[in-house]
């Protein structure tokens, strides 16, 4: 069994349209391939459970892992953790900077939940930094237009990957259903017989 796990960024959801496109991509394509993208938890630690608990359903080299934003950071902890393949879309490097200008309530757009950013998740997205990436586990896709994030960190840290930049876009990553044949490519996804 071939696995995908979809991991959304922060204040998203599975009902994004990238995660839209990845889920039904998949299913047309890849039937095979058992599709996966819950509702993140907000907190840092808690997501990560959340997605080792599904991780463990199945033995852990079978999975591959598409993050976005946030869901990329998260996505980047486990292709260390289990050696697999991710892609990641637009990436957050160092979320823990940027969540200390958003402490306090926060509504999610697609869910309405309220919740709060504590200080104590800036210190849970830290320890799960990794300082150093295994290059050949890795497609990353950047848009120079990203207005959330500097791409150039993520053309920083992941410079010996696999990398896509793209210029203009944004933090959306504008056509990005145009780049799932590539994912489905690096993931080495079984094409479907010619009908």
């Amino acid at each position: 069994m071939i696995n995908l796990l979809y991991i959304h960024g922060f204040n998203s959801s599975p009902q994004s349209m990238k995660a839209e496109q990845t889920r039904e991509y998949i299913a047309k394509n890849h039937p095979e391939v058992k599709f996966y993208c819950p509702q993140i938890i907000s907190s840092p630690s808690a997501a990560i459970k959340q997605l080792e608990d599904i991780i463990a359903l199945e033995p852990s080299d079978s999975w591959y892992i598409v993050g976005s934003s946030l869901g990329g950071f998260f996505a980047t902890y486990f292709a260390e953790k289990y050696q697999i393949k991710v892609v990641l879309v637009n990436p957050a490097v160092k979320p823990f900077d940027l969540m200390a200008d958003i402490l306090g309530e926060q509504v999610n757009p697609y869910t309405q939940e309220r919740y709060q950013v504590l200080e104590q998740h800036i210190d849970e997205l830290k320890a799960l930094e990794q300082e150093n990436i295994s290059k050949n586990n890795y497609l990353v896709m950047v848009q120079t237009g990203d207005e959330v994030l500097d791409y150039q960190q993520a053309v920083e840290k992941y410079r010996h990957c696999e990398l896509i930049i793209e210029q203009g876009g944004d933090h959306s990553f504008i056509n990005y259903e145009n780049a799932l044949p590539n994912i489905a490519l690096f993931f080495n996804l079984p094409l479907l017989a010619a009908q």
